[in-house]
């Protein structure tokens, strides 16, 4: 009897060291997910699931409808800004293009550093025109201590200054965010909060005929007009970072932007606010 337990005990044992090496190999060759869980500062919440680990996934998921992507990370002195949606509309550098890799950065687990604009002369323009896009979403990173200055927009000009100009996405003198489109009247929807606190924000903004004007910060929409529906009828070219803003409410006295850019694109779709809110996420 001794004997036989003795067996027992030791194909017992057995049995266990197999199980757990069987665990060990599963965990160490289950598949990786582009999914991530983040810690979420809030009591009612401690854990949340982003759906992009990073903004190249996040926008990547939605370049099927880009009219460009531009991920603005190229190295200092850079002419070209790439397009890596798949349309070949490079963008081009205007004035000094200065790159850095501040701490923190927006879309941090994404490779790469920031574009700095000066203010003065920095901005990006498309090299194609587009006949009256009036279904549209623009989007960009953004981080300042300016207010006042142009993120994104359209105007009639590749790189002057545009005597149409509208579907802006601009930061007043009191430092809110400014969505305007003009069709005979200018209409505005405007960010209760401002954003030149130094920090990185997202900013996204849409239109069409459906669903009127829609202004999202940081993945949460904040300004709406439904009842405007079609800027003005045009040809012209998307811009980053530079053109007028004349007879905008709260212009400010210099057009440039000042601070630093990532991730800046444009859509011919309105970006739902699922997708604008992965967005957001995936750069936090």
């Amino acid at each position: 009897m001794r004997i036989q337990r003795l067996r027992d005990g030791r194909v017992i044992a057995l049995v266990l060291v197999v199980g757990l090496v069987v665990v060990a190999l599963l965990n160490a060759f289950s598949p990786t997910r582009s999914a991530y869980s983040a810690v979420i500062a809030n009591s009612n919440d401690t854990a949340g699931t982003a759906a992009y680990f990073t903004c190249t996934t996040a926008v990547g998921a939605d370049t099927a409808n880009a009219l460009f992507a531009y991920r603005l990370t190229e190295a200092s002195g850079a002419t070209t800004a790439a397009d890596w949606s798949g349309k070949g509309q490079n963008g081009a550098y205007q004035g000094s293009m200065t790159a850095t890799t501040p701490s923190p950065n927006a879309c941090p687990r994404d490779a790469g550093s920031s574009y700095v604009l000066n203010g003065s002369t920095s901005f990006v323009s498309t090299p194609k025109s587009y006949a009256n896009p009036t279904t549209f979403s623009e989007e960009v990173w953004f981080r300042t201590t300016v207010a006042g200055g142009m993120l994104i927009g359209f105007g009639g000009s590749q790189v002057g200054t545009s005597g149409q100009h509208d579907r802006q996405v601009y930061l007043n003198t009191a430092g809110q965010l400014v969505f305007g489109t003009y069709n005979g009247t200018t209409q505005v929807v405007t960010s209760p909060k401002t954003y030149t606190d130094g920090a990185w924000h997202h900013v996204a903004a849409t239109m069409s005929a459906a669903t009127g004007m829609r202004l999202y910060v940081d993945g949460t929409l904040v300004a709406s007009n439904a009842a405007f529906t079609a800027p003005e009828n045009y040809t012209g070219y998307f811009r980053v970072g530079y053109d007028t803003v004349s007879g905008w409410p709260g212009q400010p006295s210099n057009f440039y932007f000042t601070g630093s850019m990532r991730y800046a694109a444009v859509y011919s779709t309105v970006l739902s606010a699922t997708q604008v809110a992965n967005h957001a996420a995936a750069g936090r």
